[in-house]
């Protein structure tokens, strides 16, 4: 841990050549993790961390290090080697240090570090065992994995403010293959959540989320090709969220915003959606895979309203990329550790409910595409478009979910199928995910109810929807 004494000194020889902000970002976490494949335990690992990332703020200019190098001399030195970027006399000194107190909404009982490796493995082989007593000659491989990571954070600015946080979190997945003379599937599940062992024992069972897996994997494996065209696609709720989140969330980043990079850029108060759609980014809920209780600045973690029956009201911001757009960060700034320098990033992301519920969606829709689950894609977020590849998928017909399809890929932009959204079911659910980005990979969650889009170019070698 840095003292506050050594933080004072660090600061102010970071700001000593006109750097007009300076942030001490402190980590010191340990994680673990395991993979059962096949049966047989391949990997078994645990990993320390321990570091400083020191960033300088001047105007819209921003130098970043970092270092393992924890003494006295290892922190000035990089102080020093990163002021050299700026050239002017010293404007802000620091001279004490007030800690920001707030609520632990993601406390973590029985600490991973407690809990040997033993039990770990044991829980994992529950889902190994389900899928073994499945008996199907088709699965040909079937991994079951599960991480955890305790996280203590401390962060000090030239504001005169600093924090701690610290955090545990677990994941327990299963990826399986499937194969036949037609080809092999994969399915993929991996629910996870900033709670103790005790979660995955009695809230979400290792056996369901691998038989879930498995059933999945062999089902699309009888599925035939997807047709292809401009048609209408229910999308599933949870999961489903990832397309929202790809071609609409990182658009809506001050990353994004504030270079004129992105769609929205310049449509703050704009109708950029169905008045049907709300959304919403958010810090706060309790526990929750991609909550924050203060963010990688020290700014609080916020609920923040990004889409309001349609409108575009708000952005998700950091301190930095808030200059540029005259805004002050609300608690989006977020990094995968002190090697990152942070940004703006999403964390629980989410379209709200709406009124219809799914069996209504669904039999409102007399030919369609139903899309439950995603496998990958890519966006743009300067135009907005992407295309996504269907990991999962139903053909609707007359108002019937009917035969399963593969293949399927959406194409589009994320303003405009944001404007063709005509259903919102009352199903939320959240799926939980890792997001890519600049500042690292870090938790998010993607979320939605079961929504429809009108018509949404569907790619395809099915042929014509008949």
């Amino acid at each position: 841990m840095v003292s506050k004494k050594l933080a004072i000194d660090v600061l102010n020889a970071a700001l000593a050549t006109g750097a007009d902000y300076a942030e001490i970002f402190y980590e010191d976490s340990h994680s673990y993790s395991l993979s059962i494949e096949n049966g047989k335990v391949e990997t078994s690992s645990s990993n320390l961390m321990n570091g400083v990332g020191l960033r300088l703020l001047k105007e819209n200019q921003c130098v970043y290090g970092y270092t393992n190098e924890l003494t006295r001399k290892g922190l000035i030195s990089l102080a020093e080697s990163l002021r050299s970027s700026f050239h002017d006399e010293r404007k802000i000194t620091v001279t004490k240090l007030d800690m920001i107190r707030v609520k632990n909404r993601n406390p973590v009982t029985n600490s991973y570090d407690g809990i040997s490796r033993e039990k770990k493995i044991a829980l994992v082989r529950e889902g190994i065992d389900e899928i073994e007593s499945m008996k199907d000659p088709r699965i040909v491989r079937y991994i079951g994995s599960f991480a955890d990571n305790h996280r203590f954070v401390a962060v000090f600015n030239s504001k005169g403010k600093w924090f701690k946080r610290d955090t545990e979190f677990g994941r327990l997945a299963y990826m399986i293959v499937a194969a036949d003379q037609n080809g092999f599937e994969t399915a993929f599940e991996g629910p996870g959540a900033q709670q103790d062992i005790s979660y995955f024992e009695t809230k979400v069972h290792a056996r369901e989320v691998a038989r879930k897996a498995a059933e999945k994997a062999l089902l699309m494996l009888t599925a035939k090709e997807c047709p292809s065209g401009k048609m209408p696609v229910v999308i599933g709720n949870g999961w489903g969220g990832v397309l929202f989140h790809e071609a609409c969330g990182h658009p809506l980043e001050a990353s994004a915003i504030s270079r004129g990079l992105s769609c929205f850029t310049g449509k703050d108060g704009e109708m950029i959606a169905s008045p049907l759609v709300s959304a919403v980014d958010d810090s706060t809920i309790p526990q929750a895979w991609g909550s924050i209780d203060i963010d990688d600045e020290g700014n609080p973690g916020t609920k923040r309203l990004l889409i309001k029956d349609g409108k575009l009201v708000n952005y998700m911001i950091d301190d930095f990329n808030g200059r540029r757009m005259n805004r002050e960060g609300n608690g989006a700034c977020r990094r995968q550790n002190y090697k990152y320098n942070p940004t703006s990033r999403m964390s629980n992301t989410y379209i709200c409910n709406g009124k219809s519920t799914p069996e209504e969606i669904i039999a409102a829709t007399k030919l369609g595409l139903y899309a439950v689950g995603f496998n990958g894609g890519s966006v743009d977020p300067t135009t907005g478009e992407f295309n996504f590849g269907c990991s999962e998928a139903y053909i609707i017909r007359d108002g019937k979910i009917c035969e399963p399809v593969k293949g399927a890929t959406l194409i589009g932009h994320g303003d405009e199928i944001l404007k063709h959204i005509d259903m919102v079911g009352n199903d939320l659910a959240l799926g939980q995910g890792m997001c890519g980005a600049s500042s690292g990979s870090i938790r998010t969650n993607v979320g939605q109810p079961t929504l429809r889009i009108s018509e949404i170019t569907v790619g395809g070698r099915g042929g014509e929807l008949k």
